[in-house]
């Protein structure tokens, strides 16, 4: 690997970049690099808690083509511990285990998805065009290692539903604050928190390093067939789990601190 680029790594582009990189452990495009983010996201989550009551809570929602029942409204932190993969889902988590096991039989990797809900996120946060909020957790975690994708609330299943369909309808609830019926929004409507649960999905590709053999070249363009060695996660999935939380509570609590800058000191 000294001088061969694994295939769909950051290898090569770090080369282009900046003429060298980190094959020994992957240097900054390694999730090691994230233990600052989760460290910080500690400190966020705290601040969240004693300043709005808000908890952030992540899991594992699909491994491959498994994938749990979790209820966002209801989920806690111990079920989300219950089991190594992070999945709420007992029976899902079962399944799930038994094939990153065979997976990693194999010498292969696979990916999956994480979920994220942010319960009791004050109505306001966020900004109206560069820094909507949806925007800035986007940003926030698509900068995790491995993530290729981002949705919030329905996400793409939106685009098969009517207007309809799809709008949440107000109502004002008996202790006369105004709330959605469903939340198809994801929390967010205009790119500000509306006070619903902000519930926000994270893809994770499949490891790039693996066992199994690859077509790949050299740093000086040399075709060859690399079979890479060393301890790499045949699935990222339940370890992204903490760095998709730090990320949302990081995100939130900076615009909380803003939102109280800009509307709240006078």
């Amino acid at each position: 690997m000294a001088v061969t680029y694994r295939p769909s790594h950051a290898d090569a582009t770090y080369d282009a970049k900046y003429g060298l990189r980190n094959y020994q452990g992957g240097g900054r495009s390694s999730a090691r690099e994230t233990i600052g983010r989760v460290a910080a996201g500690a400190i966020a989550k705290k601040i969240l808690r004693q300043v709005t009551g808000a908890e952030v809570i992540g899991y594992v929602k699909r491994i491959q083509d498994i994938e749990g029942t979790v209820d966002p409204a209801s989920v806690t932190l111990d079920q989300v511990e219950s089991n190594i993969v992070r999945c709420p889902d007992a029976e899902a988590a079962v399944r799930m285990i038994d094939r990153v096991e065979a997976i990693r039989d194999q010498g292969d990797s696979i990916g999956g998805v994480v979920e994220c809900v942010a319960r009791g996120v004050p109505k306001g946060l966020g900004m109206p065009v560069f820094d909507k909020l949806e925007a800035d957790l986007a940003k926030g975690v698509m900068s995790l290692p491995a993530s290729k994708g981002f949705e919030l609330g329905s996400g793409f299943a939106g685009t098969l539903l009517t207007g309809s369909q799809h709008n949440d309808e107000f109502y004002t609830d008996e202790s006369g604050e105004i709330r959605t019926r469903t939340n198809r929004s994801g929390g967010t409507q205009g790119g500000i928190a509306n006070g619903e649960p902000i519930i926000i999905r994270v893809a994770f590709k499949p490891t790039a390093t693996i066992r199994k053999a690859q077509n790949t070249v050299t740093q000086t363009g040399a075709e060859t067939v690399l079979a890479a060695k060393g301890r790499h996660d045949p699935c990222v999935l339940p370890r992204a789990v903490p760095m998709v939380e730090a990320m949302v509570a990081l995100v939130l609590c900076d615009h909380l601190l803003r939102h109280h800058g800009q509307c709240e000191l006078f």
